[in-house]
């Protein structure tokens, strides 16, 4: 099996991250421009209420630094060790999916039961990879 494939779904999670950061950006200007949100607010983020189609995808944003990052470090065991297969490729892209669904569902409508679906799911199929990761580490398989 090539191992460069499990760098695709990493790639990708930086994609969905980078889109969002993209789009937090436009909303920032927007919030300055339309909703008339003081520039000052920024330097340390405190001092206003942010609009909420502002405060949804900065929220998102500062999600995609944190569970996400134990699907990168996963990635990059993977690599590393050379034990890249079929089903860790599943896996991770269906954990890019999973998250690429939590990312619509909560910058747009936001309804907390369709996230919490798309949240659980990405966080038990992450689950699955590390629990694979544990079961070969001590089999002595890596």
């Amino acid at each position: 099996m090539n191992q460069d494939l499990i760098l695709l779904p990493l790639f990708a999670m930086f994609l969905l991250t980078f889109c969002i950061g993209l789009l937090m950006l436009k909303l920032r200007f927007k919030a300055v421009k339309v909703d008339g949100l003081n520039p000052g607010y920024f330097l340390l983020n405190k001092g206003a209420k942010l609009p909420d189609y502002l405060a949804k995808v900065t929220n998102h944003y500062a999600n995609l630094f944190e569970f996400p990052v134990l699907f990168y470090v996963a990635g990059l065991i993977l690599y590393a060790g050379h034990k890249v297969d079929g089903l860790y490729l599943v896996f991770t892209w269906a954990f890019v999916v999973a998250r690429c669904i939590h990312a619509y569902i909560h910058t747009t409508y936001n309804t907390i039961v369709h996230r919490r679906r798309a949240f659980l799911s990405s966080t038990l199929i992450l689950f699955c990879i590390w629990t694979r990761i544990f079961i070969q580490v001590i089999s002595g398989l890596i």
